[in-house]
């Protein structure tokens, strides 16, 4: 017996006796199904079963007849819904599980289950290929050879441009306030803001403060975009890309501020990105940078959707960046001449806003 059937003998006796073993085995059938349990998913919401059973539980019949679909369509679902712990069956008729719910009426995981579907998925099966060149393989399936999706953005086809900017605003729009109220203690006449995307934060710190000026800094192909949606004299606007050296840096008063943007760069572009901030800024000028730390989080599912989402950076986004711990950001902001003055935690999905100043 050669050494590689011995090693599937003793691992198949070891399962029969170990219930661990049993557990492990299913968790990983569920693994190797699981983008059909996704997907089933998808076609319950898209098809209105689910939003039907959760206000009706209703029969295999009403279903069919309510929602016009087919027996073999409902009873093929539910054999794998049922699995999957969405639905429930009692008396012959089905309803819905609390977490069948929180795709029906769960603002994060809708958002979130619409930006895998919609931009992740198809692109997600080039992650290997992206792991290996270093370049968001996934992307070149929806648009042409372009380096990150970020200047791509307006290029994308509608239904995965809406998702994309369903997410991203999803999780940034509910820490303007707060973190707003801690830039203004210093009373900042200006903000520049780096990676403004379509000018949220502008409007918001516009209407929040009526003394300050506030400018955009963003890929020039954004900053056209954003010009759309800000009238304002206080509001400037300065198309750069942070990474290329044929871009030179503003000078920087009174506050910079970086909403979920360093995590879309590697580690060494970080440090390029800071060390130029700090080199272009006045003495007392202070970096607030805002973030969800994979190692800051409160609850489990939020620590697992941040590290998978480094999956999106991977093959997606630019084939570099991730979602960084909050020990790696503070060794990258020492390493480019910063120091860490105030640490504030933002309560909305747990983000920690870090003010930094000249070390």
């Amino acid at each position: 017996m050669t050494e590689e059937n011995a090693t599937k003998l003793r691992y198949r006796r070891e399962r029969k006796r170990e219930s661990s073993r049993v557990e492990a085995l299913t968790k990983a059938q569920e693994i190797a199904f699981s983008p059909f349990t996704f997907h089933a998913t998808g076609a319950l919401l898209e098809l209105g079963i689910l939003k039907f059973i959760d206000e009706t539980p209703s029969t295999i019949d009403e279903i069919i007849k309510h929602c016009n679909v087919t027996e073999y369509c409902v009873s093929t679902l539910f054999d794998a819904a049922e699995c999957a712990g969405l639905v429930k069956c009692e008396d012959g008729k089905f309803s819905t599980t609390k977490l069948a719910q929180s795709f029906l009426y769960d603002e994060m995981t809708r958002v979130n289950f619409n930006f895998m579907k919609d931009v992740c998925y198809l692109g997600a099966s080039k992650l290997l290929d992206s792991f290996k060149t270093e370049e968001p393989c996934g992307l070149h399936k929806f648009i042409g050879d372009y380096p990150t999706i970020y200047p791509a953005l307006t290029k994308l086809p509608p239904q995965i441009q809406k998702s994309w900017y369903e997410f991203d605003h999803y999780y940034s729009d509910g820490c303007f306030e707060e973190a707003l109220k801690i830039i203004f203690k210093h009373n900042p006449a200006e903000i520049f803001d780096i990676g403004g995307n379509t000018g949220k934060f502008e409007k918001a710190c516009l209407a929040y403060n009526e003394n300050c000026n506030v400018t955009m800094l963003d890929l020039p192909e954004n900053i056209e975009r954003a010009k759309q949606n800000i009238n304002s004299s206080r509001c400037k606007f300065c198309g750069i890309n942070v990474i290329d050296k044929n871009y030179a840096y503003p000078h920087f008063s009174g506050a910079v501020f970086m909403s979920q943007f360093l995590d879309c760069f590697s580690k060494e572009q970080i440090v390029y990105i800071l060390s130029n901030i700090c080199n272009n800024m006045e003495d007392d000028t202070r970096i607030y940078i805002l973030e969800p730390f994979t190692d800051n989080q409160i609850f489990g599912g939020a620590a697992y959707s941040l590290v998978h989402i480094s999956l999106y950076f991977t093959c997606m986004a630019n084939g570099k960046s991730k979602m960084y711990k909050k020990s790696d950001m503070e060794k990258l902001i020492e390493q480019s001449g910063l120091k860490i003055s105030s640490e504030y935690r933002i309560s909305t999905h747990d983000y920690t806003l870090l003010e930094c100043v000249k070390a």
